[in-house]
């Protein structure tokens, strides 16, 4: 059913209503804020869950704890009929987290607070503000009896740190959903079609230790190889491509009158097109040493596939800018050289709109803030999004 087109309930009366709710969603937000969640620490993450767990059951959701020993658990909400008319119907996929890149402790210093029409606080735009805004559409829907179809809310615990645990649970939902709404933050204003895939690697450079007065030519500079290694993977990016290739850390050595017999690095790729991906992992597995008497050891891999701008997320957005229209603003789309748990579905072939979250700025940042203005009219929107 398109809400655009239903007479009973225009879009501007959506838009009321979650401006109505816009309290709520605000004060939701501050209490998953003030539950800290960093990716490291496992119980942190999991409160945070339970809270969100807890706000699901209240709404009628049908909840389903995914537990992991090492990692924070994963949170399945079903809300809606899942009787067999509705299956006829492919569900929605609302696909978010609740992890951190924030340490304990870090509202000491950087507290939560409502000021100069923001929200403040770490995580509140990466990504709590985005889940408050999904759980207050899934209200607003089950309030007007528009729910007619069932929808998924997966929230991670471990997305700021590769999602390992939770990948294979965000592909199997995923496949036996029609579409995948991604409540990570907005690109400025706009709803995200694109991002880039990551790949990381380690390189290990063995030499051979010597003194560096008295036996100089016995040494193998493990650091001057990695030297190279450096030059010649950082030659590899190709900006037309967007593609880029990052060193980000390196270490080696031990004194200065040691010739180095060990040297590493630290290596991000980033990718738009998923055949650079399998490109750039055999570029790295062919490396070798240029001093013979140094040996290299690589590992890694794209551990993020690209989320492509196909034809199916094409669809999905030229949908919501006309939902966006006809709740009087104009939506925009954009592509990001950031990941997220987007990537993974976009890669299966399912249909996948990203950027759906709160509208801000200072993600994994000092300032990260969420715009108060922009709760409500993305809520209504994501919430048309969900019946249209």
């Amino acid at each position: 059913m398109s809400l655009a087109a239903n007479s009973d309930i225009p879009m501007r009366a959506l838009l009321a209503a979650a401006r109505l709710k816009q309290p709520r969603l605000i004060a939701f937000t501050r209490e998953l804020v003030q539950c800290e969640s960093p990716s490291d620490h496992k119980p942190a993450v999991d409160g945070c869950l339970a809270i969100a767990a807890a706000h699901g059951k209240k709404l009628g959701g049908r909840v389903k704890i995914h537990r992991n020993r090492k990692f924070g658990n994963a949170l399945e909400i079903r809300f809606g009929p899942h009787n067999s008319a509705a299956k006829a119907v492919r569900p929605i996929l609302l696909l978010g987290h609740l992890d951190t890149v924030w340490p304990l402790g870090t509202l000491r210093t950087m507290p939560w607070r409502v000021k100069a029409g923001r929200l403040w606080g770490p995580g509140t735009l990466d990504m709590k503000a985005g889940v408050a805004m999904a759980f207050t559409a899934i209200e607003l829907l089950s309030e007007t009896e528009l729910l007619g179809r069932e929808l998924i809310l997966l929230l991670n615990g471990d997305e700021e740190i590769g999602s390992t645990a939770s990948r294979p649970i965000t592909e199997r939902l995923a496949q036996t959903c029609s579409a995948v709404y991604v409540l990570e933050p907005a690109q400025d204003l706009a709803y995200k079609t694109a991002r880039k895939g990551i790949g990381n690697w380690r390189i290990d450079v063995k030499g051979i230790a010597a003194h560096a007065g008295v036996d100089f030519e016995k040494g193998a500079n493990a650091i001057r190889e990695l030297a190279r290694v450096i030059e010649k993977v950082s030659s590899w990016t190709d900006m037309n491509r967007g593609l880029t290739v990052s060193v980000g850390v390196i270490g080696g050595g031990t004194k200065s009158n040691v010739i180095p017999a060990h040297a590493w690095a630290e290596v991000e790729a980033r990718i738009t097109r998923r055949a650079d991906g399998s490109r750039i992992e055999r570029k790295f597995a062919a490396l070798k040493a240029q001093d013979p008497r140094c040996t290299l050891t690589v590992t890694g891999s794209i551990n993020r596939p690209p989320m492509e701008r196909r034809a199916g997320t094409v669809r999905l957005f030229r949908k919501a800018e006309a939902l966006a229209r006809d709740l009087g603003f104009t939506l925009y789309e954009a592509s990001t050289g950031g990941g997220s748990d987007g990537n993974f579905t976009a890669a299966l072939g399912i249909p996948t709109l990203d950027g759906m979250g709160a509208v801000g700025e200072g993600a994994h940042a000092r300032h990260e803030s969420v715009l108060v203005d922009q709760l409500a009219p993305r809520t209504a929107l994501l919430a048309a999004m969900l019946i249209s």
